[in-house]
């Protein structure tokens, strides 16, 4: 589980790669450090007190109390899990830390090259402890997804290593923040590539790496569940990037670096909900669908004119939906071998009706709404105290040198 842990903590500089190197050179560091800065604000308001918001003694199912593990005090014996996973309770507490982190760092892929940092630092704070704490709590915690007349009514929501939690929040978060924060200068109307695509291939890399982590950590345990997450981790991205590429092919009649690397991307992304959850044939499936319909959403900005640079919503957002809703499909308890999902069902094509069709809808539909509203609150709130945007000359000259004082590179006109 440490090792699981160190995985995926080093997805965040990862996602620091594939996001630095989509943005133009004159913003790289900046929106590197947006995911660095991640690692620093969400580690600290986890530790301090995020954990127990998160899988503290519920309050009427919305939210744990974060005085039951307040600077990560924790004993063993009260965690319901030590005594059947093994996992010590410190550990389980550090392995979550790593799931706020990078949530919180995707989000800042949909507002790059535009905002104040301090900004920045003060939104992951208030989004951590307003946002992804209850959501985790409502489906990891004993919350409202695990306990109370929605599951009486369905059943318990699958969401293996974090579809809700995770993507469709960070998507659902990001779509609020474009929408607050506006557009960048020229979007739309002038060419912004991505400057530097080896990194953007690395971050992928990286990403996937650290991603068997993520999934197969999830278990808790190494056992078949575990070993069933990896390979699903492994085959369900292979479909999407190659689903992705063959979609670019037939629209655009090239099949891109960067279109690899999202593919491999939207395959993570939407395999994350399924992993220990779902057959090999629906791992294929799913990466298949997510590859395709990722690589279309993606241009959905252009066509309803909000400005998510790099496409979180398209990947995050929309990848999360087809994972956690397919589930609903393609769960079967014939594989389910973790603790937390004992009281889901089969999916609709394994002989367990729509119910668990129904759960997953309804569990995704929750997540994307309190995420978004929420998030769209806290957005207009720090627009109102400290303002978003840096000046338009600071966003035309160059972020990097503006608000930090350095570039990535020496020559800084030759790769605008």
């Amino acid at each position: 589980m440490l090792t699981a842990s160190s995985l995926v903590l080093l997805m965040t500089p990862g996602l620091a790669f594939f996001y630095g190197g989509m943005v133009r050179g004159k913003s790289v560091l900046n929106m590197m450090m947006m995911s660095f800065s991640a690692i620093g604000v969400a580690g600290l308001v986890w530790a301090v007190y995020g954990y127990g918001l998160a899988f503290g003694t519920t309050a009427g199912g919305f939210i744990g109390n974060p005085a039951d593990a307040l600077l990560l005090s924790l004993d063993d014996a009260e965690w319901w899990g030590a005594s059947i996973t093994g996992v010590p309770a410190l550990v389980f507490a550090g392995f979550q830390a790593t799931f706020a982190i990078i949530t919180v760092a995707l989000i800042s892929g949909a507002i790059a090259d535009r905002v104040k940092f301090g900004t920045w630092i003060a939104f992951a704070a208030l989004w951590v402890t307003l946002v992804y704490a209850p959501i985790a709590h409502w489906v990891w915690g004993g919350g409202l997804l695990g306990v109370g007349p929605i599951v009486d009514a369905l059943s318990l929501p699958i969401d293996f290593a974090g579809g809700t939690v995770v993507h469709i929040n960070a998507g659902a978060a990001g779509l609020a923040l474009a929408l607050v924060i506006g557009k960048r200068k020229g979007f739309g109307t002038e060419p912004m590539r991505p400057h530097n695509l080896p990194f953007v291939m690395l971050g992928a890399g990286l990403l996937w790496f650290g991603w068997f982590g993520f999934n197969a950590g999830s278990e808790l345990a190494a056992d078949s569940t575990a070993g069933r997450a990896w390979v699903n981790t492994l085959i369900a991205t292979c479909v999407a990037m190659l689903a992705w590429l063959l979609t670019e092919k037939f629209r655009d009649g090239h099949a891109t670096s960067l279109g690899a690397a999202s593919g491999v991307v939207a395959g993570l992304v939407a395999i994350t909900p399924a992993a220990g959850t779902v057959q090999l044939v629906g791992a294929i499936v799913i990466g298949l669908v997510a590859g395709v319909l990722c690589a279309l959403a993606v241009g959905l900005k252009y066509k309803f004119g909000y400005d998510d640079s790099l496409d979180v919503v398209g990947v995050h957002l929309v990848g999360g939906l087809v994972g956690t809703i397919l589930i609903g499909f393609f769960a079967t308890n014939g594989v389910l071998g973790s603790f937390y999902f004992e009281g889901s069902l089969d999916g609709l094509f394994y002989g367990g009706g729509a119910t668990q069709l129904v759960t997953q809808v309804v569990a995704a539909l929750m997540s994307v709404v309190y995420s978004f509203v929420v998030t769209f609150l806290i957005a207009l709130l720090l627009k109102v105290i400290a303002g978003w945007r840096v000046t338009e000359e600071d966003e035309v000259g160059g972020i990097d040198l503006a608000v930090h004082g350095e570039s990535g590179y020496e020559t800084i006109t030759e790769v605008r």
